[in-house]
């Protein structure tokens, strides 16, 4: 790294616009100081270029005395001595500003002096050198030609300037040879002038690496003092020396110092009744002082030995380096090396190990700690034949609480939990927070299974109890994945994998139970992983598919219209249940792209419909969210060319959930355009009667389990159909009675005040083309499906 560092010091890269003073470059060289050096160089040349520029007038004057006009000598002779002047009081009067750091502007406006110089130099060959002999136009060369060269040298440090100069002088002295019949002459002093250019060019770029040279190097040297004085006044490191006998010879006064005692004082003692302190006379020593003490006596050297000492009865931690001394004939005469006190190194490092395994919010073990104590457990149980245990808890509910009072609050009922969680652990458990609303437990001596066991109903029992958070009383509980090691798994990861697939299990059977893994739940998940990825190249390989389910009037059994169901035909795994398939995809939030082919497939088959035959499309919740969602519909609509008012959308209550989101916003944009909504599976799970008021539905689906329920007498069932079919009929809604398989259930479908039935009695859902036909026979005087 320090012979890399040096080549760069030594040969460093120098833009060439940036040197001219053109641009600044975007890399780590500050050109502040670096134009600031050109800008004195040319301060400082300025009085000796101006008396350059006079002496060559004068000279030049005197050698055409005798062959051009007095006056226009003068003229041109004051012309030259104006601009002369002028260039040097600009030089001189940016000396102060421009000392230290000069900008790019600075440098850039020096090329006016050059060009100006060179301009009125430039009159001297055109005006006066047809006049000339041979022998006065040699003069006048001879002079223009030191003139470019003493600027070249002396203004180097101002190449854009320079250059300028040299350019328009050299420039204009070869277009006058030229003029002459000269050409010979002129591409001489092209040439001359090239030189000239390119040396000063060089000559400039020179002391600019000088100068970049000396800035690194002050700052480095700079940097290496600040280095020594912090070194110094913390006094953190120090010298140490023994003779053969492991006396202290010498005494360093920063190693007198950190012992707060006088340097003299500690001279000829042993060193490790020093650094023993107290604890010399017990002989109860800490390791690192006797691994020094025996390599002292082995006369071996070490390295970053690290040993506590007690000063003033307070523990400090020192880190030890030497090496053993010998004289010129090989014989040893002790040991030399360095200390350090690394109290606070230690105490840092002990908090950013901390920092790095403890959860910020919960003060809980976090995954890094949990995987590393997992292990540790696993280790001890295939040492000693014995069973350790994980569990993976994750709260119910808790995503509501989070989206509907807010992130503070939901940290808030995250350190409520991790406390009841504390409190139900023994010495032999570790309680720990994955992440998000996701715990675990790392239970170290799982022998007793019942007890392990025991433990989880416990927590599922204890979270689920109520919670106040500012003044809000809420509700969560907890499911629960339990495996146990070795036995679910030979590694921590194999086993929190385990643990992973019952909690899933648990979560898929309702949530608020624990369950234990099983060999079943791999093979489960292997093939739910089969199926996941067949199912991401379902829409690509065109192996969806809609069927279309008849809606009729009840007391007519009249068309009204169809439910599109998706259905999908694997080639190889053939009809896989939407049972199966859509909750996979809306885990792995494909559940979109699948809804968006749903609806623009619906859409396109009513179409085709005549009036006033309508198509019912189920949308998930994650569509809703999706602000873009509204315009997708009018698209869809738009495309197809299907009326609005033909178009039925059935939400969930789950959509109403996640309050604060777009959902409400597109529903509201998607009526606007006149498309119907309806509410599917009313009374099955949010069944909150505030969004009924706030949204204008068009009906509500009555789910099938209260239909079968009321065909078995169940008094409950019918009691909520009837509420039902009241709340619809008070605010202006139509209901629809789904899973209608008897004449028995239609009829008692219609007695309970049903206006739309949908089921197997009816009609199963239907092939595109028989649901296109029962469509157009229908609207063509058709009274009954049924029929």
């Amino acid at each position: 790294m320090t012979s890399q560092t040096t080549s760069q010091f030594a040969k460093p890269r120098i833009d060439v616009r940036a040197l001219l003073g053109l641009y600044d470059p975007a890399d780590t060289t500050d050109w502040g100081p670096i134009r600031a050096a050109q800008m004195n160089a040319g301060s400082q040349m300025a009085l000796f270029m101006l008396a350059a520029n006079v002496v060559g007038a004068a000279l030049v004057t005197l050698n055409f005395a005798h062959k051009v006009p007095l006056w226009q000598l003068a003229s041109w002779g004051a012309l030259v001595a104006a601009v002369g002047v002028t260039v040097a009081f600009r030089r001189l009067a940016v000396r102060h500003r421009t000392e230290r750091i000069a900008s790019l502007r600075d440098v850039r406006d020096t090329v006016l002096d050059g060009i100006a110089l060179g301009a009125v130099w430039s009159i001297a060959p055109f005006l006066f050198l047809p006049l000339a002999d041979a022998e006065t136009a040699l003069g006048l060369w001879i002079v223009l030609s030191i003139l470019m060269a003493a600027s070249a040298f002396a203004m180097a440090a101002l190449p854009l300037a320079t250059i300028g100069f040299l350019a328009v002088l050299g420039g204009s002295g070869a277009a006058s040879l030229a003029l002459i019949a000269a050409p010979a002459l002129a591409a001489a002093s092209l040439f001359f002038t090239t030189l000239l250019i390119i040396s000063c060019y060089a000559r400039g770029k020179a002391l600019v690496v000088i100068r970049a040279n000396e800035i690194a190097l002050g700052e480095r040297d700079e940097t290496v003092s600040l280095l020594l004085r912090e070194f110094e006044d913390k006094s953190a490191d120090w010298l140490w020396e023994t003779d053969a006998q492991r006396r202290v010879i010498r005494a360093n006064p920063r190693f007198a110092v950190s012992l707060g005692v006088d340097p003299k004082a500690i001279n000829g003692m042993p060193f490790l009744q020093i650094l023993a302190g107290t604890a010399w006379e017990s002989g109860n020593f800490a390791d690192g002082l006797r691994q020094m003490a025996e390599h002292l006596k082995k006369r071996e050297p070490f390295r970053d030995l690290l040993l506590p000492v007690y000063i003033d009865g307070t523990e400090r931690w020192w880190e030890m380096t030497g090496s053993p001394r010998f004289n010129e004939e090989g014989g040893y005469i002790g040991f030399r090396g360095v200390g350090s006190d690394v109290t606070e190194a230690r105490e840092s490092a002990n908090q950013i190990s901390r920092m790095a395994r403890y959860d910020t919010l919960t003060g809980l073990p976090n995954r890094l700690l949990i995987n590393e104590t997992l292990g540790v457990a696993m280790a001890e149980a295939e040492k000693w034949g014995s069973r350790c245990a994980f569990m993976m808890i994750d709260l119910d509910r808790f995503k509501a609480v989070n989206d509907t009072l807010g992130h503070p609050v939901g940290d808030r009922l995250l350190m409520r939990v991790s406390e009841r969680l504390k409190q139900l652990m023994s010495a032999r458990e570790m309680i720990g927070r994955l992440g998000g609303d996701e715990f675990a437990v790392v239970v170290s001596d799982a022998s007793d299974t019942a007890s392990v066991e025991q433990l989880a109903h416990t927590i599922i029992e204890v979270l689920s109890q109520p919670y106040d958070v500012d003044q809000h009383t809420l509700y969560i509980g907890a499911s629960v994945g339990l495996a146990i090691g070795p036995r679910d798994g030979r590694t921590a990861e194999m086993l929190i994998r385990s643990a992973d697939l019952a909690l899933y299990r648990s979560k898929d059977a309702g949530g608020g139970v624990y369950h234990a893994y099983e060999p079943q739940l791999h093979v489960e998940a292997e093939e739910r992983r089969v199926l996941e990825m067949a199912l991401r190249a379902a829409l690509e390989n065109d192996e969806f598919h809609l069927l279309y389910q008849p809606v009729v009037q009840a007391g007519t059994g009249a068309l009204m219209g169809f439910e599109a169901l998706l259905r999908w035909t694997h080639p190889e795994l053939g009809n896989i249940s939407p049972a199966k398939f859509v909750p996979l995809a809306e885990d792995a939030r494909l559940i979109a792209p699948i809804g968006e082919w749903v609806l623009r497939a619906a859409c396109v088959e009513a179409a085709r419909w005549d009036d006033p035959i309508r198509v019912a499309v189920n949308v998930s919740p994650e569509q809703l969210h999706n602000p873009a969602f509204a315009s997708f519909v009018a698209a869809a609509l738009r495309d197809s060319g299907l009326r609005p008012d033909r178009l039925e959308l059935e939400v969930t209550e789950s959509v109403f959930m996640r309050e604060g989101t777009a959902a409400v916003q597109t529903l509201e944009a998607i009526l606007d355009m006149g498309v119907r909504l309806s509410l599917d599976d009313f009374g099955t799970g949010y069944s909150s009667l505030g969004y009924l008021s706030r949204t204008r539905f068009s009906s509500i689906k009555v789910d099938r389990s209260f239909v079968q329920g009321a065909s078995k007498g169940s008094k409950e069932a019918i009691a909520i159909i009837r509420a039902v079919v009241a709340l619809a009929d008070s605010l202006g809604m139509a209901t629809t009675a789904e899973g209608v398989e008897t004449e028995d259930e239609h009829r008692m479908i219609q007695a309970l005040g049903c206006t739309k039935v949908q089921g197997y009695y009816f009609g199963r859902p239907l092939p595109v083309l028989e649901a296109r036909g029962l469509a157009v026979r229908d609207s063509r005087g058709s009274t009954s499906v049924a029929a």
